[in-house]
């Protein structure tokens, strides 16, 4: 398997959202560690802060232990789901990348990618015993598989594409694989939809590993105990890619009276970052700060 090597998106962003908080003495709680590279540019350009690291991904945390080891023992890495997660004490920042990283998308075995053909797993903890994505697509009924991927994609074939699938595996048994699964899913498209930036499968496999991981639930989890884990001045940053991630962390910062805003509008990707990581092009960066408790 190939290092896992991270590119933060949106990093000037995440750094300047340190630069709100009323000192620099303090926790920084990464909710979504991956390779470590957001906390690794925290952790340098402020040496007051102290990290704890989140990640349910093996490989994330092994490769984030190496990219952090300089840091010693200002730097502590959980194996955990953020939504399962209890702080000992107050934290400073409270940093969420909700993206998928370039290593779990690159390589095959996890089953993630519709241009690497693999397992059709998209676990992001592979060594759990939760459903996979080719469980799933064999467990549910026609209709309910179509508003997922309606739902959990805006995926506007959605019926055509679960009707497609269930007739496959009637017809073939499960799929071999991720590219089996891409192109049932691009053959459902009119031939010139077939071409354009984005592939077609793209929204049906964001729909089944948000249901894999039961992305939103844990997201809604996040979005309300981690205001609580916040000292009074201390920030929230999330970053997000797409409009049902965005809408979820607009909400909450826009509602939760422990919260006020900082970021009106999202912070998105400069010209330059989009042209040299075409995943930054989706991201959303929005922070709150946790007001004195009532």
């Amino acid at each position: 398997m190939p290092p896992f090597s991270h590119v933060p998106v949106l990093a000037d962003a995440v750094v300047a959202g340190a630069e709100h908080l009323p000192h620099h003495n303090g926790v920084l709680i990464d909710a979504t560690l991956g390779g470590g590279g957001h906390s690794a540019l925290l952790l340098e350009r402020f040496p007051g802060l102290r990290l704890i690291g989140l990640d349910q991904d093996p490989t994330a945390r092994a490769a984030a232990a190496e990219r952090l080891a300089e840091f010693g023992d200002r730097v502590e890495i959980l194996a955990t789901n953020f939504a399962s997660y209890a702080p000992a004490g107050p934290a400073l920042m409270v940093l969420a990348d909700l993206g998928v990283s370039s290593p779990q998308l690159d390589v095959a075995e996890r089953g993630f990618s519709f241009r690497l053909d693999g397992p059709l797993d998209m676990r992001m903890n592979p060594d759990s015993d939760a459903e996979t994505a080719a469980e799933l697509i064999d467990r549910l009924e026609e209709n309910a598989l179509a508003d997922l991927i309606y739902g959990y994609g805006e995926e506007r074939l959605s019926r055509r594409i679960a009707r497609r699938i269930k007739a496959d595996l009637v017809a073939q048994g499960a799929y071999e694989g991720t590219a089996a699964l891409a192109y049932a899913v691009a053959g459902c498209y009119p031939p010139k939809a077939r071409r354009g930036r984005i592939h077609p499968a793209t929204r049906t496999f964001q729909a089944l590993r948000i249901a894999v991981n039961d992305e939103l639930a844990v997201l809604d989890r996040l979005l309300e105990q981690a205001p609580d884990w916040l000292e009074p001045g201390g920030v929230m940053g999330v970053i997000s890619f797409h409009s049902l991630e965005d809408r979820r962390v607009k909400t909450a910062f826009l509602q939760d009276e422990r919260l006020e805003r900082i970021t009106r509008k999202p912070t998105v990707a400069a010209e330059d970052e989009q042209e040299s990581n075409p995943r930054s092009r989706s991201a959303k960066w929005r922070l709150a700060r946790r007001v004195n408790a009532h």
